[in-house]
């Protein structure tokens, strides 16, 4: 499953990545929101040391050296969202916000600059409040089309089946092989 392996980037610069505290939160099904029924929401505290000069890049490099590409910069949408057909990787490139994720009654956690949270597919999120100058680079495994669903009456049990069509992606967005994804998504 797991035959991927990282591009070669010189650009990488591996002196850039930290061993993060990984924090695992396995979100329930509260009728609105699917979240996952199987895997956590990982955040990646501290995962990068950031350069002062375009940070976003640095993270957008080490994403698609690992294969998480489609990637964006901007923030995160204010209201409660989930992508039903696809992982997303959120690489925190300057300020902070309070992001409650798994929907109104979930969890609610601050992102810092360097941080890096792995959502799994169909699990909420929303940002609660954020600096001005709170900047995110996102990014899906392998490139994968994203879906934007609400929690509205007539998404399930549609966006159910795709969330478990969802495979784990061959590579951390990161940490690549051998990262922290692997360890708490699979048994």
């Amino acid at each position: 499953m797991r035959a991927k392996t990282p591009i070669a980037d010189p650009d990488r610069a591996e002196k850039r990545v930290n061993t993060p505290q990984v924090l695992g939160y396995q979100l329930k099904d509260d009728g609105e929101f699917p979240n996952n029924p199987r895997l956590p929401l990982l955040l990646y505290e501290g995962a990068f040391k950031l350069p002062a000069h375009d940070p976003a890049s640095l993270i957008e490099k080490a994403f698609a050296a690992n294969h998480w590409t489609g990637g964006w910069r901007n923030g995160i949408y204010r209201f409660h969202h989930y992508h039903s057909n696809t992982h997303e990787a959120l690489g925190i490139f300057s300020g902070s916000a309070t992001v409650q994720f798994g929907g109104p009654r979930g969890i609610t956690q601050t992102v810092r600059t360097g941080d890096v949270v792995v959502i799994p597919a169909g699990v909420a999120h929303k940002n609660l409040g954020s600096t001005a100058d709170f900047g995110v680079v996102g990014a899906y495994p392998d490139g994968r089309q994203w879906d934007m669903n609400y929690g509205k009456a007539g998404e399930r049990p549609a966006t159910d089946r795709a969330i478990a069509r969802v495979p784990i992606p061959e590579t951390d967005p990161v940490y690549g092989v051998k990262g922290p994804l692997f360890e708490h998504w699979l048994d």
